[in-house]
């Protein structure tokens, strides 16, 4: 079976509309269109997708690589891409590996690797429940747009 690699960022309270801004789109959140973007043979398959308000807002998006020495040895181009976003932003970073299949986020600088599909599956449900709760009991972040 062939693996697909895989960089999906989810914006939350800073905006990412400057990354956007650099390789558009506006595409329903499938796994069908996750697949045709990802996919080997797609022209944007090697960048970021980034999702803005649950919808493919960009594709192809080149992120800014870690500096950290931490992880200098990371081999992996989309690792140190999801790092590096979510070092210069609140974003998730979400990692699948082409050649292991495996999953990893990236959160505040910090990679978790090796998740299951249950573990991302409730990774992803405390943050945006927290989020969701946060909005709906108006708790800003300090420096957020309103």
């Amino acid at each position: 079976s062939r693996r697909i690699g895989a960089l999906i960022v989810i914006e939350r309270a800073d905006r990412l509309d400057s990354y956007v801004a650099t390789s558009s789109l506006d595409c329903e959140l499938t796994a069908k269109s996750l697949i045709a973007l990802f996919w080997k043979d797609s022209p944007l398959h090697d960048g970021a997708v980034i999702i803005q308000g649950g919808r493919i807002a960009g594709a192809g998006v080149i992120l800014p690589l870690t500096d950290n020495p931490e992880f200098k040895s990371l081999s992996g181009t989309r690792h140190r891409a999801a790092i590096g976003i979510s070092e210069d932003t609140d974003a998730l970073a979400l990692v699948v590996s082409e050649e292991t299949g495996a999953i990893s986020i990236a959160d505040k600088g910090n990679l978790t690797r090796n998740l299951s599909r249950q573990d991302v599956e409730i990774l992803l449900g405390r943050v945006f429940r927290a989020a969701v709760a946060a909005t709906a009991s108006g708790i800003r972040r300090p420096g957020a747009e309103s």
